[in-house]
């Protein structure tokens, strides 16, 4: 499978984890490169996204537990704690422009998840 982001600079892949670890509709973290990595299998849309973990709301390793569904047909995720919604195609948050997390592309290979950086 090919990423599921696109991007125009060079980027390393990383292995991040088997497809297994991250459930269907939900989502998992990874230490990735000294950096902890929301990923998320929206298995409704058969897409995969990566994202920060942390939520610069509050600063909260909790991105990852955060659950995942469409605004307007873009793909999110709310943090658990506070309820800021972000984009997971660009990190945008919806409901409060001041804060946005960085997202990685994906690639699914035999059955493992590489996080590109």
């Amino acid at each position: 499978m090919e990423p599921t982001n696109n991007t125009k600079d060079r980027i390393t892949w990383h292995l991040a984890c088997t497809v297994d670890a991250i459930p269907a509709d939900g989502g998992g973290c990874a230490l990735v490169e000294g950096k902890q990595i929301a990923i998320f299998n929206f298995a409704r849309r058969g897409a995969w996204y990566a994202t920060d973990n942390q939520c610069p709301h509050r600063q909260q390793m909790a991105v990852s537990r955060g659950m995942i569904g469409s605004q307007g047909g873009e793909p999110k995720v709310a943090c658990p704690f506070h309820k800021k919604v972000f984009s997971l195609e660009n990190g945008q948050c919806l409901n409060d422009e001041s804060y946005k997390i960085n997202t990685f592309p994906v690639m699914i290979k035999e059955n493992q998840v590489y996080i590109g950086l």
